[in-house]
């Protein structure tokens, strides 16, 4: 059974990969940054997961958007280029010789700071940029059976105190959120709003399925206080390709526990059902129509998306 959307088997080639560091291509024992380094100093930095099929990272040019948003939004200097960043994750791929069953992490921080303190303006280095390409697939489980979910008292932050649209390498709030699931016996956190409507996982966005079964309805936050998912947006796009009644709103945990199915979404692994939250069955308590619909949908657009796509 899994434990969370990003279980995973170990596979021992990952002894053996190579890591980008700064574009210098290091075996895994030797892939290190300064312990001044803004990164590990005080999370400063921006960060995405690309899922590789293919040979290709599917829908790169939408998480280089958010990636280079992100950097402007904190002031921070990438000092490459959006194809100078593709153009590294691909020669990490070639490196290793990955293909498929492949998850990337590009890793942008401020870079090296003259004395661990948090005033950007004592960064001495340019930006450090770290690519980590794994072979790395979810568990079948977690695809078919699902993963199970706690309410936290842990709250999606105001903009005012740390945006949630950034997606930043400080993540305290979501493993405080992710804790205290597990040591309640779920597999992962699914976190309210400010205002006490629900929000979205600790990292991942959740969905419910509401109306008949003859005429579903699938409803996601109104998106104020969650990161602005990839997954999330292509599985609106795919509702509304397919006609499937779909909706941003507010909605309370009472919705949740009273829903027909229930899902979330993150670049790992796609569409994952939701068995149960805080201790409630969710439907039959079993992957969904509308749930295993949504995933040969999401299948095939990224399998459409990889497709046209060449090598940089």
């Amino acid at each position: 059974m899994a434990h969370g959307t990003h279980d995973f088997e170990d596979d021992p080639r990952n002894e053996h990969i190579l890591i980008s560091v700064n574009g210098e291509l290091v075996p895994r024992e030797r892939a290190v940054v300064s312990v001044f380094d803004s990164g590990f100093v005080l999370g400063d930095g921006v960060w995405e997961g690309l899922r590789v099929r293919g040979g290709h990272p599917a829908f790169l040019e939408r998480h280089l958007d958010r990636l280079f948003e992100g950097a402007k939004a904190i002031m921070l200097d990438v000092g490459r280029s959006r194809a100078e960043l593709a153009a590294a994750v691909y020669a990490t791929l070639r490196a290793n010789g990955m293909t498929d069953g492949v998850h990337v992490r590009l890793m942008v921080t401020r870079g090296v700071k003259r004395t661990p303190y948090q005033d950007p303006r004592v960064t001495v280095g340019p930006a450090t940029v770290v690519i980590i390409a794994e072979h790395k697939q979810p568990l079948p489980a977690t695809v078919t059976h699902g993963i199970t979910l706690f309410t936290t008292h842990v709250r999606r932050a105001t903009p005012d105190t740390l945006d949630p649209k950034l997606n930043a390498h400080s993540k305290l709030n979501d493993i405080t959120a992710c804790i205290q699931a597990y040591t309640a016996g779920a597999d992962e956190a699914l976190m309210l709003d400010p205002h006490g409507f629900v929000a979205t996982c600790n990292s991942t966005h959740f969905f419910v399925v509401t109306g008949t079964a003859e005429e579903p309805e699938v409803w996601t936050s109104d998106g104020r206080f969650c990161l602005p998912g990839i997954t999330r947006s292509n599985v609106l796009a795919l509702c509304r390709d397919g006609g499937i009644a779909h909706r941003e709103t507010t909605f309370s945990l009472t919705d949740v526990y009273s829903a027909r199915e229930a899902f979330v979404t993150g670049t790992f692994a796609g569409v994952v059902p939701v068995r149960s939250v805080d201790g409630r069955t969710i439907g039959t308590g079993a992957r969904g129509p509308v749930v295993e619909r949504l995933q040969t949908m999401y299948a095939e657009l990224v399998d459409a998306d990889v497709a046209g796509r060449a090598a940089s």
